[in-house]
């Protein structure tokens, strides 16, 4: 009679076992993905701009706390609303230079990737995205503040959920040999915005 009570406790540590929350896959939405930046330009004005093609994935796991996160990010669709300018960071010669002068030499190095784990939640919703950041060939690590995030089942694709979030990170862009301006005393710090919004797969 012994062994019913024991058995009960393995189908129940089982049956506890195989409903162990696992995470939930999703896809970024690159209609409503869009990452920006702020950098100084000499000194007197600060550009801003935005990469207008990303794709990715990312996983969450909110009771146990984790999550990952991996975008891909188009060079070549880089806007500053100013498509001369948008030619001379791509890699085109600028007529102030005696060769090119462009940041990102976008035929070598078409994309950027950032790849990083989702920590710190804070009532089911992570705070931070720690991973690293690669463009033009070198990888540094980026840590991102998640200032906002929020998952609802989305309007269209019921049950399936959307999340969103705003984050923010700097970085130095002579890191990435991005040093375009350096010598004319420009500061290489860069502002990282992120407007990211994901579907939950099916």
């Amino acid at each position: 009679m012994r062994l019913v009570p024991l058995t009960l406790l393995l189908l129940l540590t089982a049956t506890t076992a195989s409903a162990a929350p696992t995470p939930v896959q999703f896809t970024l939405d690159p209609d409503h993905t869009y990452p920006s930046f702020e950098a100084d330009h000499m000194g007197l004005s600060i550009w801003r701009g935005k990469f207008d093609r990303s794709t990715g994935t990312a996983t969450l796991d909110t009771v146990g706390k984790t999550g990952t996160i991996d975008v891909t990010v188009d060079i070549a669709s880089i806007d500053f609303g100013n498509p001369a300018l948008n030619k001379v960071m791509l890699g085109a010669t600028a007529p102030m230079c005696q060769t090119q002068c462009g940041m990102f030499f976008a035929e070598k190095y078409p994309t950027a990737h950032y790849r990083g784990r989702l920590t710190d939640f804070v009532d089911g919703a992570p705070t931070k995205a720690v991973g690293t950041l690669t463009m033009r060939g070198v990888t540094q690590p980026l840590t991102l503040t998640i200032d906002r995030f929020k998952c609802v089942p989305d309007f269209m694709l019921k049950p399936r959920q959307r999340c969103g979030a705003d984050a923010l990170g700097t970085f130095e862009r002579d890191a990435f040999g991005l040093d375009g301006g350096k010598s004319f005393g420009m500061d290489m710090k860069v502002t990282l915005r992120i407007q990211v919004e994901a579907v939950q797969d099916k």
